[in-house]
Parts: C-alpha cells; structure tokens; sequence
C-alpha cells in the first residue's frame, strides 16, 4: 500500500522515542564452527527467493560483491497489488530512474469517517518535493534486470521445497520445477524474499504473524476524472472502508489504483471494497475496472528472521509499518543491508558464512536502524484507527502544519526530523484533546441513534 498521512510520532520527534534497551534487542552471536573458513576453488553461493524489490536489491548487492548468485521469480509477468507510492529519497538511494515514475503527487487529501476532509501538503511540500507513484510491474521488472546486468543467474521457476544442510558447512537444497519439470540446486546461503506466505520461513519454522488482505481494482477513468488526479491521491478513514486501516485512491500512469486493507475482517474485504467505491462514487463513476488484485500483508515483523546460513527480508520478514502500510522501501533496503553483510561476512564470497555473520551484518544492523519505527507505529494505528472517534481526531490533527512538515520530512527522506521540543509537546497536548473531543463527540452521537 505504501503510503504515509499520519502523525508519525516514530519518525519525527526524537524526543518522544526512548533509546534503544540494547541488552534486550541485542543478538546472542553463536560461534560458527566453520569459523568462516575458506572456499578455495570456487566462490560463495546464494539463493534469493522472490523477485520483488526485497530479493532484487539482496541479489544485487550479491552479485556485485562478489557472490555466486541465483534470483529466482516464479511470475516475472505479475506483481504485488500495491499502492506504488515510495519515498523520494528511494530514487537518489536506489538509482531509480525518472521514466520508471508515472506520477509525482503534489496533493494529498485525507478524508475523516464524516467526510471532514484536510487537504494533506499543499502548503508544506517544498517546490522540488512530491511523492513518486510508481507500478510495481514496472519497478520489479527494472531491479530484477539490474540485479541480473550486476552478474545474479535470474531463473524463473517456482521453489517447492528447501532442504536443510545436514552439518554447518553442508549445502542447503532448492527444489525448484521450470515448465513443470523438477531440478535441484545447492548452495550455502537462502535469502527468502518469498512474500508473506513465505515458504522459505516455513523451512526454518519461522512460526507464524498476523496478516492483512490489501484488496485493489484498476481503474480506468474518464479524461477529465483523471486530469482531477493526475498529482491527487486520496486516504479514506472508516468503519465503511476498513474496520482497522485505510482506503486509497491513487493515480497511476493512465489509471487510478482504489483499494482497501484490513486484518481483523479480512472475509468481508469486498464489503470495504464497496464502501471506498462509494465514498468516492463522485470521483470514479464513468470508469473501467482494468484489473483486479489482491494480496497478503505481513502485520508486524517474524520473531525468527535468521536461522542457520537463511535470512528472511522483506514482506517475508514482516517488515511493513503499521499505519502508512509502507513496504516497498523497506523491502528494498533490507534486501540490501543482507546483500551487503554477507558480502562483507563473506570478504567477497571468498569464505563460508555463519549465523552469527548474519544476525550481526543484517539483523542487529537492521533492528538499530528501525526496529523503534515499527513499534511506534504500531501504537499509533492502535490508538488512532481503532474506532471512527479516533479517525476523526487523526484527520483533525493531519490539518496541523508542524504535523504535515513533520511528516512529509521523515517518509521522504526516511530520516529522525529533528522536531522542536516545544511544538512536539504542543502536538502531544492537541493529540490527547483531539482523542478527548472526538471520543466525547461520537458517544454522542451514538446516543441519538439510540
């Protein structure tokens, strides 16, 4: 879903994150018995499952440091249903490049479960700052063949089946099938960027995560609807759109994306599905539904994410926020931080890797950098999209301009904004007094009905 209008706490006030409990997030790093021994004769061998922006990015820094590597994607054809909206620091960071983006969103619109809408960025975007939308065929399709011209062996197969090394230094086992056919490959590392049913994560008995349903149709509008959109997206809120998150209405190169999520009812998804259609009936009649799609969210990270030579990145690992729903960056940057410590681990796929090389180069690395992140998040969507009271107080607090700059500077740049201590306690009190107001309002409005 990829999209990022509430009052990110996590991001952008320092001052009201604790510190990191080092001793309780820290990682116990066993000895390899290998003891990163040798490969004389040949080089390290990594096998990335999954093709999207997690494996793509892992496959590349792999293959460009040194390492034997194989990326495999099962539909290169298809995608995750998703919102497509990314950061704009993901373009410098990532090498992405212009003609990949189909719009640069200017104006955001966040729209409360009474219709109290706030318009979300029209005075706080700066004159070169927009949010890219991007397709995710399109922008899989492109890190996939980066990651193939950087020297990753693609292979397009489905993995069935990975067996387990019998010993430290044994080969791990890929079962694959190619135009049904069966074939086998051995290696010494899995990365699994195999989606939220991750087979994978099941082969290392990851256990299991609560999941969301994103739902989204394609559709194709008139000219002139589309002219509304063409820099517009819109976030509705609701108990009629999702009983815990939010509906969209993004704008797409010729097409606007318009879905829902939920995990709580994820078997009434078509339900939620009619009320965005609804909500924005005004906006979307006359179009054409081009596409269809739907798909697994992962809800909160796995508690395992590394178990012998294998590392789970991406939706595989759990790794999307509560709230914006934001995964693609995070995907990609994963995928990247795990390339880049074996590589190192490895020095350049001239030696054996163990565990601890990657609970260290990726996981601790990892978890420092946005293990907070994720938590906060968590305790925002709790707070603020669990009933109608408090998706009205969240779309109130969206019209404050210190919550908008706020905002926009951490999901742009995916760094802490340093924010005023006064204007952060301000924000704390005109949170509590939104939630307070909107609380008192809805019982009674409640009340009436009854």
């Amino acid at each position: 879903m990829a999209f990022s209008l509430s009052p990110s706490y996590a991001y952008f006030s320092p001052h009201l994150i604790p510190k990191t409990n080092k001793s309780r997030y820290s990682f116990v790093i066993a000895a390899s018995s290998t003891t990163n021994a040798p490969l004389p004769g040949r080089k390290l061998r990594a096998a990335v499952i999954g093709g999207g922006p997690a494996g793509s990015s892992a496959a590349e820094a792999l293959a460009a440091g040194g390492v034997e590597t194989f990326l495999f994607e099962r539909s290169p054809s298809t995608a995750k249903p998703c919102g497509g909206a990314i950061p704009l620091c993901m373009l410098e960071e990532f090498s992405i490049p212009l003609h990949l983006i189909d719009r640069h969103v200017t104006k955001m619109k966040i729209i409360s479960p009474s219709n109290l809408t706030v318009d979300f960025g029209a005075k706080t975007l700066k004159s070169h700052e927009s949010i890219p939308m991007l397709r995710r065929e399109v922008l899989d399709s492109f890190l996939r063949s980066r990651a193939q011209s950087r020297g990753a062996n693609l292979i397009h197969a489905l993995v069935t089946a990975v067996d387990l090394p019998a010993s430290s230094s044994a080969p791990y086992i890929i079962h694959h099938t190619i135009n049904n056919s069966r074939h086998t490959l051995t290696v010494d590392v899995v990365i699994g960027a195999d989606g939220a049913h991750s087979r994978v994560a099941k082969s290392i008995k990851a256990g299991d995560y609560a999941c969301a349903i994103a739902f989204q149709e394609r559709i194709k509008l008139p000219d002139d609807k589309m002219e509304y959109y063409k820099d517009l997206a819109e976030m509705y809120v609701g108990n009629d759109v999702s009983p815990d998150f939010y509906a969209w209405v993004f704008p797409k190169c010729d097409h606007v994306a318009v879905g829902t999520g939920t995990v709580r009812s994820k078997k009434d998804i078509k339900q939620y599905q009619r009320g965005i259609r609804e909500r924005a009936k005004h906006k979307i009649n006359g179009g054409k539904v081009i596409k269809v799609e739907a798909h697994p969210i992962p809800e909160h990270p796995r508690a395992v994410r590394v178990q012998g030579r294998v590392a789970l990145i991406g939706d595989a690992a759990g790794y999307v926020t509560k709230c914006s729903g934001e995964g693609i960056y995070f995907a990609a940057k994963s995928g990247r931080i795990c390339g880049e410590g074996i590589v190192k681990a490895s020095e350049g796929g001239r030696r054996m890797v163990s565990e601890g090389d990657l609970r260290r180069e990726y996981l601790r690395k990892w978890d420092d950098e946005y293990l907070n992140t994720y938590r906060f998040l968590d305790l925002l969507q709790k707070v603020f999209y669990g009933s109608n009271w408090g998706r009205e107080a969240l779309v109130e607090l969206c019209g404050d301009e210190y919550v908008q700059r706020m905002t926009f500077d951490s999901y742009l740049y995916k760094k802490l904004a340093e924010g005023n201590r006064f204007e952060d306690v301000k924000m704390v009190l005109k949170s509590v007094s939104s939630l307070v107001r909107c609380k008192i309002v809805g019982n009674e409005m409640e009340a009436l009905k009854l």
